[in-house]
C-alpha cells in the first residue's frame, strides 16, 4: 500500500538511458566489438533507438510528461576516437543534448562512462593499462569543457558491474569458461576507485557541479548463520565502491531485485513465473533495502537513486513495481536518509548489453521506423512528478 508522503521542494524526478543502449552505431567501442566477435550469442545494437539524432524527441515526451530531470551519458569513444584527439563536432552534439534539456526545464544528469570505452584503450590494457587512470583523466578534463549549466555528474556508471564484466572477460582470456557465478574483480575494481578519486575533484573544480558515481545494489540479505559471508560479498560487489563515495557529493544507487547469500555464496533466482524479463526476482521492496544499505556505509552522503525498474512486457506490472519502489523511498526518506531524486531506468525500451527482448522503457520504440509510443507508466510517473507525492 502507498504512504502518503511529499517529496521535498526540487526533488529530481526523471528517467535515464545510456549512450550505447540508445544512440546507435557506437562502431568504436568495446561493446561493439563484443557484439561482433560473439555473434550468434548475443544480439547486435546496430542503430539501437537512433537517439543520437532523435534526443530532442525522447526529452521532450519525458518533459511533456510531467518529469523534470534526464540522466544520459556521452560515449568516450566518439569523443576521442583516437588517443588523445578529441573531436570538436562530437562535443559539440553532446552540447547540443544539454542544452536541449535545459530549454526543456530538464536538469541533465550527465554520465562520462556508461560501460563502453574506445578499442584503443582496450589494446592498450583497459584499466589495468599502465596509464589507464592519466588516459581517463584526460578524457575528462575535455568532457568538462561542455558541461556548464550540469549540476549533476557521474564519473562512472556502476563500477562493480564494469569490473565484473572485464573481470571475466579476463578469465575467459586465460582460456577458462565464463564463470557460472561472475563477481567483480578486485583488482579492475581498485583500479576504477583510483580513476574515480583522480576525476572527480576535476570535475568538481571545472564545473562546480555535484560529482559522484553509481553503485549497483544488489540488495542481498543473509540466510540464517550466513552473516560472515554475506559481509565478504557484500564487500567484494559493492561496499568497496560505496566507500569510495564518502568524500563525493552525492552516491547514485541502482537497484533492481534482491537476492539471498548463503554459506555457499549467492543464491541463484528461484525459479518462478513472476520473474521479470531478466530472470530476476520481483522485489520492489530491493529499493528501500539499498538506500539502507548505502546509507550505512556512505554516512551523510546525500544519495540520488539513478536507477531503478521493471524488464516487464506488462505495464500495468511496471507501474505497480514502481508505486511500491517509491513506497520504500519514501519510507527511507521518512526515516532520515538524504534522498534527492528518482531516476527510473529506462526512458526507452533500449538494448540491454547483449539483449533486446527485456523492456525496461516508459516509451516503446518500433525498431523499423524509430517511432516512439509512450506507454501508460510514463504519464502514470509524471503525474507523480507534478504532484510531488505518492
Amino acid at each position: 500500500m502507498l504512504v502518503p508522503y511529499t517529496f521535498p521542494v526540487g526533488f529530481l524526478w526523471g528517467a535515464a538511458t545510456a549512450a550505447h543502449q540508445v544512440e546507435g552505431n557506437n562502431v568504436n567501442n568495446d561493446w561493439w566489438k563484443l557484439e561482433h566477435d560473439a555473434a550468434g550469442y548475443i544480439d547486435f545494437s546496430g542503430d539501437a533507438l537512433d537517439s543520437y539524432h532523435r534526443y530532442p524527441e525522447d526529452m521532450r515526451l519525458l518533459a511533456e510528461a510531467g518529469l523534470n530531470t534526464y540522466r544520459f551519458s556521452i560515449e568516450w569513444s566518439r569523443i576521442e576516437p583516437s588517443p588523445g584527439k578529441f573531436s570538436g563536432a562530437l562535443l559539440a552534439h553532446y552540447r547540443r543534448m544539454i542544452d536541449t534539456a535545459l530549454a526543456l526545464g530538464l536538469t541533465p544528469i550527465v554520465t562520462l562512462h556508461h560501460f563502453t570505452h574506445p578499442l584503443w584503450f582496450g589494446e592498450r590494457g583497459g584499466w589495468l593499462g599502465p596509464d589507464a587512470v592519466e588516459t581517463f583523466t584526460r578524457y575528462v578534463q575535455r568532457a568538462c569543457t561542455i558541461l556548464e549549466g550540469v549540476q549533476w555528474v557521474c564519473t562512472i556508471n556502476e563500477p562493480n558491474v564494469v569490473a565484473m564484466n572485464h573481470g571475466a572477460a579476463r578469465i575467459m582470456a586465460a582460456g577458462h569458461p565464463y564463470p557460472s557465478t561472475p563477481f567483480p574483480d578486485p583488482v579492475i575494481g581498485e583500479a576504477l576507485i583510483t580513476a574515480h578519486l583522480a576525476a572527480a575533484p576535476l570535475i568538481r573544480q571545472a564545473t562546480g557541479a555535484h560529482v559522484g558515481w553509481t553503485v549497483a545494489n544488489q540488495a542481498f540479505v543473509a540466510a540464517p548463520g550466513a552473516e560472515s559471508k554475506h559481509a565478504e560479498v557484500k564487500y567484494t560487489w559493492e561496499d568497496m565502491y560505496l566507500e569510495a563515495a564518502r568524500g563525493d557529493d552525492y552516491v547514485g544507487v541502482q537497484s533492481y531485485t534482491s537476492q539471498v547469500i548463503d554459506a555457499d555464496g549467492i543464491r541463484a533466482h528461484p525459479e518462478d513465473p513472476g520473474n521479470t524479463l531478466m530472470g530476476w526476482a520481483y522485489r520492489p521492496d530491493a529499493l528501500s533495502i539499498a538506500l539502507r544499505h548505502t546509507r550505512d556505509i556512505v554516512g551523510e552522503v546525500p544519495i540520488v537513486v539513478t536507477e531503478n525498474g521493471i524488464a516487464t512486457d506488462d505495464d500495468e506490472r511496471r507501474i505497480a513495481y514502481t508505486g511500491e519502489a517509491l513506497a520504500g523511498l519514501a519510507q527511507a526518506m521518512q526515516d532520515g536518509i538524504d534522498v534527492r531524486g528518482y531516476c527510473h531506468w529506462s526512458l526507452l525500451d533500449n538494448f540491454e548489453w547483449g539483449r533486446w527482448h527485456p523492456t525496461f522503457g516508459l516509451i516503446a520504440v518500433d525498431h523499423d521506423t524509430f517511432a516512439r509510443h509512450p506507454k501508460p507508466s510514463l504519464a502514470w510517473l509524471g503525474s507523480v512528478a507534478q504532484a510531488n507525492a505518492i
